[in-house]
């Protein structure tokens, strides 16, 4: 499984953007594409998803009990 860093450079090689013209196209700073790709804990989920909305994707919290019983259902 990729990390969202590993996922977010990946899918940025492919557009064949710049971080610079990746965060201008998303509307973040910079900074957040650089925090994102360099695995930072503390991001701002907001901020996030917009990056991930580039991709189609969202990312929402989950509960430990929701994980646990999706687990336990396979």
């Amino acid at each position: 499984m990729r990390t969202l860093a590993q996922f977010v450079k990946d899918k940025r090689k492919e557009a064949n953007l710049t971080q610079e013209e990746f965060a201008e196209r998303a509307g973040v700073a910079l900074t957040v594409i650089r925090k994102i790709e360099q695995g930072k804990e503390n991001l701002n989920l907001e901020k996030v998803n917009r990056v991930l909305k580039m991709f189609g994707h969202l990312l929402v919290p989950v509960s430990r009990k929701d994980l646990l019983m999706k687990e336990q259902t396979k």
